[in-house]
């Protein structure tokens, strides 16, 4: 296929393009999880000040991710990045049990958000692979995910660090809400 040919083809199909805010609580595994979509090194993760974006590609779609840091001090500024939202992922530790409330609390309120109702929501219930961590389904009763009736939503183990049930939690995303 020559160069004129391809460029058509790509012109005909024109990419489908969904933004996704990355959040949850420090030390959860957000910007592991975000090179582990990007294909890249995740040998050397440091806490995340501000925000990292990255652009991947699933299942035909250009997923427009953006990583925003989970310190205390920068979750007030969560709200800035919430317009134009497409898909809420929400990335939870498994394993840090005694913050397991601070981490629903903090559900709880961007789900109240006017600027995210009706968002759809991926919980990745990572570092399943440590032995305290809790399974996906205790996690989702701690979140209160159940007594959601305003979104679409979705729990998926995970491990960032190895990307296993990384690849299924954006299969989720483009089958469910790409097709609107």
């Amino acid at each position: 296929m020559g160069l004129l040919a391809l460029l058509r083809k790509l012109r005909s199909t024109p990419e489908k393009e969904l933004r996704l805010l990355l959040l949850g609580l420090d030390n959860a595994g957000k910007t592991t999880l975000l090179k582990k979509l990007a294909s890249e090194d995740v040998t050397h993760i440091t806490p995340t000040a501000g925000f990292n974006i990255k652009s991947v590609m699933s299942e035909g779609f250009k997923l427009n991710v953006w990583d925003i840091g989970g310190q205390r001090k920068i979750r007030p500024y969560w709200r800035n990045y919430f317009e134009n939202t497409d898909v809420l992922i929400y990335v939870v530790d498994c394993s840090d049990k005694r913050r397991l409330e601070e981490t629903s609390s903090e559900l709880t309120e961007l789900l109240t958000d006017e600027k995210l109702k009706g968002v759809p929501l991926l919980v990745y219930a990572n570092k399943q692979d440590l032995p305290t961590a809790l399974p996906a389904s205790e996690i989702a009763q701690a979140l209160g995910l159940h007594l959601l009736r305003d979104r679409t939503w979705q729990i998926q183990s995970c491990v960032a660090i190895e990307g296993s049930g990384v690849k299924e939690g954006m299969e989720w995303v483009c089958k469910n809400i790409g097709k609107k």
